[in-house]
């Protein structure tokens, strides 16, 4: 496993970080999510991403039991805050002091331990004045409940924002976690430029498109039967965008890039995404602990110039790169 500094921060995450949305707690049985965990830890995974909305907050406790008994101080276990939990009440969304301040604690309790390193607004909220939410951060870094501050899926004018906050209140805030792959370049032309300005790197969900980068959809053929695309309990939501029979066919025209470089297509995917110098970490999901095993390959890849100029090549006209389509609810 490789490293890298998050941010302009001291904190050095893998490069491969384990995560759980859509999968513990939800698609994946508790046996087979410790499973999976385990195979990050054996791999050299030292981050792991989860939120609390994910399965309503199961998933955290699922990560919670599987990293009982890792050594604290050798893992960065990072979270996030903003959907709804719970009953659902008025307060129990959003970025106002008191959603932040009682899901943090709650956050807390389901991961069995004393402090998150990285906690992220997992949107921006345009209902809560800005300085509410960055002085909610602060309170929860001086109490060393939380170490780092980040977001995720926000605009470069949000970041720009915060970041300008953070630093007149001596809040620690280092990344942003947008969703990144060959085939979803939104974040390039603005988020970029504005991150490394501001000093935070991307923390990257979906490298491998929901799996569509792996090329186990196959262009004109049937969704293989317990896909991503065949999970009715959300997932097929976020994976419908790529499929059609031109993004499928061009993917399938990856394969020989993959075996030129010694790479499976989810380990090229996976790779790709780590060239970007703006990328501390590729986040991995995994319903089987081969699938951790086989993702972890991508880390320390250095693909050369000639072949991301043919990836390029073979995926011009459906790469998504408009930068408006990075926005919160």
């Amino acid at each position: 496993m490789e490293f890298r500094r998050l941010g302009r921060s001291g904190l050095n995450i893998s490069e491969i970080s384990y995560g759980n949305w859509l999968t513990h707690g939800s698609q994946v049985e508790e046996e087979q999510a410790q499973a999976c965990i385990k195979a990050a830890l054996e791999a050299g995974i030292t981050t792991f991403d989860t939120a609390d909305v994910y399965a309503n907050t199961a998933a955290e406790s699922v990560l919670g039991r599987g990293l009982a008994g890792q050594r604290r101080e050798s893992l960065e276990i990072f979270t996030k805050v903003f959907w709804p939990t719970g009953p659902k009440g008025p307060n129990d969304k959003g970025l106002s002091r008191k959603h932040i301040i009682e899901s943090a604690n709650a956050s807390l309790k389901r991961l069995g331990t004393d402090y998150i390193d990285l906690y992220q607004a997992h949107r921006f909220d345009r209902t809560v004045p800005l300085e509410e939410t960055f002085l909610a951060f602060a309170d929860l870094v001086r109490q060393g409940k939380v170490l780092y501050v980040g977001v995720s899926e926000w605009s470069a004018e949000e970041i720009t924002r915060g970041a300008a906050l953070a630093r007149e209140l001596h809040v620690p805030f280092i990344s942003n976690q947008p969703q990144y792959n060959a085939l979803w370049r939104v974040i390039e032309a603005q988020v970029i430029p504005a991150s490394e300005r501001e000093g935070l790197s991307q923390i990257v969900w979906s490298p491998i498109a929901q799996g569509v980068l792996t090329g186990k959809y196959k262009p004109g053929q049937p969704l293989p039967e317990g896909s991503r695309a065949t999970d009715e309990k959300g997932g097929a939501n976020f994976v419908q965008r790529y499929l059609n029979d031109d993004v499928l066919t061009r993917v399938q025209k990856l394969e020989p890039l993959a075996a030129e470089a010694g790479l499976s297509l989810a380990q090229l995917a996976v790779a790709w995404v780590l060239q970007n110098p703006n990328v501390a970490s590729a986040i991995i999901g995994a319903s089987r602990p081969e699938q951790v095993h086989e993702n972890v390959k991508a880390a320390g890849v250095k693909l050369d110039a000639d072949l991301l100029a043919k990836m390029d090549d073979i995926l011009d006209g459906v790469i998504e790169r408009d930068p408006s389509l990075t926005k919160s609810p």
